[in-house]
């Protein structure tokens, strides 16, 4: 018979399962459709981020590169060679998948602040290359991408719902088999000591490509699903530095450590996003506000709300049994018991 905890995991997983299937069926509205859009979308990024971030410990700014890449794959191929959109952004994930074990090859050579600096500047590297190939990416005028069918707004929304939804689950379930292989035992180890690793006989520089690859390749569908979504792409935005920061702030307010920690940060993240731009306008001051809120959940929960609230259960809860009592309650059952 399952336990407590494992039925709460089975009803929180229909009752998520159940979201994910009707929502966009009980949307009040296109706008409101559009917000869990949004949402959808970067709970795939973020979790996708964290294949790397999470389990490495490495930190990218730079994954804004790999978003814009799949994006501008998928745009161009289908305005170009009128190939299928949604076919494309999977293609366009293999793609910039192979790029970044060329990429990761060179920039995971440095650590730390380092490491920082290699993927701010592939952001800006790609960035002013999509600005200046005006022959082939409209320059800063940006690309027009042509929509799927002749479908309403509502539609499209509903559509892409579902194709985040389903990016979404497949980030999940990539993360979860990793951080339970012998690649995600190397990628931890990593984590909390890279030398030591190397000294023990990982292969470290194999186990970082990998994971690097495996996260830039989920970033690029999320990006080439936006341009199937949005229709247009503005190579300012698409590489925006900003894109790859919600990535890492998301994760970090959820708890990288844990499965669902970037979701929850995205599901916190974009609708305060969204309310204080509709309260704020269309204005910078609504990045501020969301700046603000992320600071103070960050200064009380370091480590992440999940974290934070798995802590607070267990000071509340029982006090755990000490090594002297377990024994002294094992050795009394033991005589008893024939």
């Amino acid at each position: 018979m399952p336990s407590v905890s494992s039925r709460w995991r089975i009803a929180a997983a229909a009752v998520a399962g159940t979201i994910l299937v009707g929502y966009p069926l009980v949307a009040p509205n296109a706008y409101m459709l559009y917000v869990a859009v949004f949402a959808l979308m970067y709970m795939a990024l973020a979790t996708s981020w964290n294949i790397m971030g999470g389990l490495t410990g490495y930190i990218s700014l730079g994954h804004s590169a790999f978003f814009g890449l799949g994006a501008y794959v998928t745009g161009l191929a289908v305005t170009r060679l009128g190939l299928s959109h949604l076919l494309m952004a999977v293609v366009a994930g293999l793609l910039v998948g192979v790029l970044a074990i060329a990429i990761g090859y060179v920039a995971l050579r440095v650590r730390g602040a380092s490491f920082v600096i290699v993927t701010i500047a592939l952001v800006y590297m790609f960035s002013l290359l999509a600005q200046g190939w005006r022959n082939l990416t409209g320059g800063s005028t940006g690309l027009r991408v042509p929509a799927i069918g002749d479908l309403s707004r509502l539609q499209i929304h509903t559509v892409f719902f579902y194709a985040f939804a389903v990016m979404f689950l497949l980030a999940l379930a990539t993360w979860w088999f990793i951080d339970r292989s012998k690649l995600g035992m190397g990628l931890k180890a990593i984590r909390e000591d890279e030398d030591k690793a190397q000294a023990l006989g990982v292969p470290t520089n194999a186990y970082k490509i990998s994971a690097f690859a495996i996260s830039a390749g989920f970033t690029a569908v999320g990006g080439g699903l936006y341009a199937a979504w949005f229709n247009a792409l503005d190579p300012v935005f698409v590489f925006s530095i900003i894109i790859g920061a919600n990535m890492v702030l998301m994760a970090l307010l959820g708890g990288v450590h844990h499965l669902l920690g970037p979701a929850l940060g995205a599901v916190i993240v974009v609708p305060a996003s969204e309310y204080f731009l509709v309260q704020l306008g269309e204005t910078q001051i609504h990045l501020v506000a969301t700046g603000l809120l992320l600071a103070i959940v960050v200064l009380v929960m370091p480590d992440g709300i999940i974290p934070a609230l798995s802590a607070l259960r267990r000071r509340r809860g029982p006090p755990a049994a000490s090594i002297r009592e377990s024994s002294a309650e094992t050795a009394t059952t033991s005589r008893v018991t024939p």
